[in-house]
């Protein structure tokens, strides 16, 4: 066999401002170069353990049942549909973007029928909807996409959905994948069931181990299913022997990514999670002031807009991979075109963790500015980085 000549690795420098992931920060990175030990060492095991502990200290829980999935927030996220949703038990899952439409898509290849809340891309879910819907099909299981990240937006009203499910005597799901560790998320106090995330978002980690939390009720129901899960390697009554008492061997977990998000959420917790909200409200309210001065557009209304993710329109005339093509060759800056609904007129730019910060707000507006020039739009480049930092200067006032 003739042998292969392969470069040293060198991949591009970018700015990640895009929806994931992230700008990653320098200990996360540190801790994810640091030389692996066994899945079982003892030593790993206290790691495993502190992991847990700052997931719960994160997602606003006291759940047992709280762990880093080994793969991707996809993976966390078939965990928990998988698990939770039985042949044949029925799921109200929203209809108002990408992800919602990916959780019934999962829901119907775990054996379960599906009833969508209608919803336009672009706006939340109305809580009395959720409640007919309810009404209307008794479900076992109900969907919410807290953060939706093909649309940037926030789901409000949360604890009016799960007081909804739970009068119907059905367990909640919560996709917080593009919110945990960046905007606001209480996952006892609001009556979520079940929640899956991702490091890659807010948590400023690489990809590769993603928060998942499961309360009693739900575990009660998984463990008590009359059908195996149909996914070995994501099945949580077998994972509870190795995330659980008995340190039992499942799979090699992936241990730098375990290193990586212990970091991420060490770096949570000292900043603290109020402060973390509020850096990401202030930072995503400095990148909008910009964009709308660039002559885009808010996709979302104020009320229900993401601060980690911001869906713009871009002026008549300009086709949203042209602009992200030109941001990435040109600038080095990643963000990424819409999905679905938007994907022909709009872009989506991240506020994300260590990117929800003074220098790659200002860096990537600067790029947007330049970029938009390149395209033909009568702007002047700057006035994007002039309204971030006049709407941060505003902020910081007494």
């Amino acid at each position: 066999m003739d042998s292969i000549d392969v470069d040293e690795l060198r991949p591009p420098e970018r700015l990640l401002m895009g929806p994931g992931p992230s700008e990653t920060h320098p200990r996360v990175l540190a801790a994810f170069g640091t030389p692996p030990v066994g899945h079982l060492d003892p030593g790993f095991v206290e790691m495993m353990d502190e992991t847990q502990e700052l997931l719960r200290a994160t997602l606003g829980t006291e759940n047992e049942w709280t762990i880093p999935v080994s793969g991707t927030g996809s993976a966390a996220m078939e965990a928990a549909i998988a698990n939770l949703v039985a042949p044949g038990d029925t799921a109200v899952v929203p209809g108002n973007g990408y992800f919602g439409d990916r959780m019934a898509e999962m829901v119907r290849r775990a054996g379960g029928e599906v009833a969508v809340v209608e919803t336009a891309w672009g706006e939340p879910l109305d809580p009395a909807a959720v409640r007919d819907a309810c009404a209307t099909h008794d479900p076992d299981v109900v969907g919410v996409v807290h953060a939706e990240t093909s649309t940037g937006v926030l789901q409000p009203s949360m604890e009016e959905i799960t007081a909804a499910a739970h009068d119907h005597g059905a367990l909640v799901v919560a996709d917080c994948v593009t919110s945990l560790g960046g905007v606001e998320f209480r996952m006892d106090e609001w009556g979520v069931d079940v929640a899956y995330s991702a490091g890659q978002k807010c948590l400023s980690c690489p990809p590769g181990a993603s928060p998942l939390s499961v309360n009693d009720a739900a575990m009660e129901k998984i463990l008590d299913r009359d059908e195996a899960v149909r996914s070995w390697y994501l099945d949580l009554s077998l994972l509870d022997e190795y995330w659980g008492d008995e340190r039992a061997y499942h799979h090699t977990a992936p241990v730098n990514n375990v290193y990586a998000l212990r970091e991420a959420l060490r770096l949570v917790q000292e900043e603290g999670l109020e402060a973390r909200w509020q850096r990401h409200r202030r930072f995503s309210a400095a990148l909008q002031a910009g964009l709308w001065e660039l002559g885009l557009e808010p996709v979302v209304d104020e009320n229900a807009r993401l601060p980690s993710l911001t869906t713009a329109r871009l002026p008549d005339g300009l086709t949203p991979g042209a602009v992200v093509a030109t941001m990435r060759d040109d600038h080095n800056v990643e963000i990424a075109t819409g999905l679905g609904a938007f994907a022909d007129e709009a872009v989506r730019i991240g506020c994300m963790g260590h990117g929800a910060r003074r220098g790659p707000i200002l860096e990537t507006l600067g790029a947007l500015g330049e970029t938009l020039v390149a395209h033909g739009v009568d702007v002047d480049p700057g006035t994007g980085v002039a309204a971030a930092t006049a709407e941060r200067s505003a902020d910081e006032k007494p």
